[in-house]
């Protein structure tokens, strides 16, 4: 089985920064894309950004220039830095990847999301 755990969530003031991690463990062969979601209250998730294996990258039109997102295959994270933040990135947010496990076919997984809050 595989496991995402992200950390890196809280409460920040209009401008502020944060940065979320995740981390994925278990009988992982190899991990394609990862991405950050989010969902708002009351809103549908939402892609924020994807990373491939390969290092390319998306962003939503509303976070870019504002957020970064970066991995690390040897240790089977994701990281996105989040500045400029702005009331409206208020969100539970999601880390995802699409994992090659060592047993059973390529299926994507999801942490269990993280809170964001950003206070005007």
């Amino acid at each position: 089985q595989v496991q995402l755990v992200e950390s890196g969530g809280g409460l920040v003031q209009t401008g502020g920064s944060l940065r979320l991690s995740c981390a994925a463990s278990g009988s992982i062969r190899s991990i394609n894309t990862m991405a950050w979601y989010r969902q708002a209250l009351g809103k549908q998730r939402e892609l924020v950004a994807l990373i491939t294996s390969t290092g390319s990258t998306n962003y939503a039109d509303s976070v870019k220039g504002r957020f970064t997102i970066s991995r690390d295959n040897a240790k089977n994270t994701v990281a996105l830095q989040m500045d400029s933040l702005k009331p409206e990135d208020t969100a539970v947010y999601y880390c995802t990847a699409v994992v090659i496990p060592v047993w059973g076919r390529i299926n994507d997984f999801w942490g269990q999301g993280t809170q964001v809050t950003i206070s005007s």
